[in-house]
């Protein structure tokens, strides 16, 4: 896994390598805005005890992208991609990219700012096709 600023994740993924966004955020987060292209399959849902691992997180990714796929992975702030990017790269995914800062911004083990997807200007949509929803996605799964 490799951790990328913003700016440098949209060059991946303008680049005709074949990159691929994958947002592992819950739906609701996924569905106020994301990186234009972007495919959610959470790592985490939203339950009556709050957030929960989603255990179909890897069957649904290995459904939805083969194993030699490009993949940015972000989240929020940076914490979920990096595990998500750890279970990925376990279930045997090699091209894996962590977005530092994720969509909304992280700290640095000093406390400092670190710039997200949206806060560093780049595309954001509000709604997705549906084949890349989770509600899709995750149906597609069996």
């Amino acid at each position: 896994m490799q951790n990328k600023k913003p700016a440098d994740v949209k060059a991946l993924l303008d680049s005709s390598e074949g990159w691929k966004y994958l947002d592992v955020r819950s739906v609701e987060e996924f569905g106020a805005g994301h990186p234009v292209g972007a495919w959610n399959v959470p790592i985490f849902q939203r339950g009556p005890q709050g957030m929960t691992p989603n255990d179909d997180f890897v069957a649904v990714v290995a459904k939805t992208f083969a194993k030699d796929s490009k993949l940015v992975v972000g989240c929020a702030s940076g914490p979920r991609s990096v595990r998500a990017c750890e279970l990925l790269a376990a279930a045997g995914y090699k091209d894996l990219v962590n977005v530092e800062g994720g969509f909304m911004g992280g700290r640095d083990e000093y406390g400092r700012a670190i710039p997200g997807w949206a806060s560093s200007g780049l595309p954001v949509e509000a709604g997705a096709p549906p084949e890349r929803t989770y509600a899709h996605l995750a149906r597609a799964k069996s």
